[in-house]
């Protein structure tokens, strides 16, 4: 058993539980660390979609009673099957994108040079943000209160700006939420929204790279089944700890530190590779 991977297994499933759901790009992270950790080919960008699910599986857990409710009331409660068509709706833009451009924008986009240079741009979007809804606040207008009442409009739009997510280190989490709040959301329900809309895109982007990875049984030797297993499992918990912490962070507190981790974390990585301290890929 090859316990360097298996351990490179844990780090990068740590990394993926961290940051799937803050506003700072669980991909740009993965492939940044990837990268550090000479795991970039083929078998570990499939590594790093499929472990996301580990992470999916946390916001289940976390919001298993309201999950079921809608599942157990969709045929008598009109509220739950918004609730499930808000989610379709808001999924079809991006994944109808990423398997369109997905394979050019693997190809292009995922290396460190773009994601930290995406990490900057993000960090920017996240203080107009901020500031936008700090003065929709005050204006005193009534908003939405729960992710029950946003309407199909309000997830086609949200479900659009996730589009931006399928550039590297921009965030999916990010995307959401922060369109989310562009668009007149408050951050509660945003992040909220946006744990659940998780589920069926990366549910999604999982599937897909396990049937890849089944066409081709070369790819699943004895060691990388073990590290997928490994790193799903620390996706799991650690994305359980954040999703517990994020909830709690978002009701008193702004994402302005977050997007100050991103302009630090992506100068960081632009000046290591023009200094010449990190080679990193390209």
């Amino acid at each position: 058993m090859d316990l360097i991977l298996l351990a490179k297994a844990v780090v990068l499933g740590v990394v993926e539980g961290l940051t799937e759901f803050l506003p700072i790009s669980s991909t740009g992270h993965l492939i940044l660390v990837g990268d550090l950790l000479n795991f970039n080919d083929e078998r570990g960008k499939a590594f790093e979609v499929i472990i996301q699910f580990g992470a999916i599986l946390a916001v289940c857990w976390e919001f298993r009673e309201k999950l079921w409710k809608v599942v157990s009331t969709a045929r008598t409660s009109a509220i739950s099957r918004r609730f499930i068509f808000n989610l379709l709706i808001a999924s079809i833009p991006a994944m109808g994108l990423a398997f369109i451009f997905g394979k050019h924008i693997k190809a292009v986009l995922f290396a460190p040079i773009p994601v930290a240079s995406a990490f900057i741009v993000g960090a920017l979007i996240i203080f107009w943000a901020e500031r936008r809804q700090a003065k929709f606040i005050d204006s005193g207008k009534s908003y939405i209160q729960s992710v029950d009442d946003l309407t199909p409009f309000d997830a086609l739009k949200v479900g659009l700006a996730q589009c931006a997510a399928l550039i590297p280190g921009t965030s999916r989490s990010g995307a959401t939420i922060i369109g989310g709040m562009l668009f007149g959301l408050p951050r509660a329900v945003a992040t909220e929204f946006s744990f659940f809309l998780a589920i069926p895109v990366i549910g999604g982007a999982t599937a897909y790279e396990l049937i890849k990875l089944w066409k081709n049984p070369v790819a699943l030797s004895g060691d990388f089944v073990w590290a997928i297993v490994i790193g799903f499992i620390a996706a799991f918990i650690s994305a359980f700890i954040c999703v517990r912490w994020l909830i709690h962070y978002v009701a008193g507190h702004n994402f302005i530190p977050f997007a100050w981790y991103r302009i630090i974390f992506g100068i960081l990585v632009l000046a290591s590779s023009y200094s010449g301290l990190v080679a990193w890929s390209h």
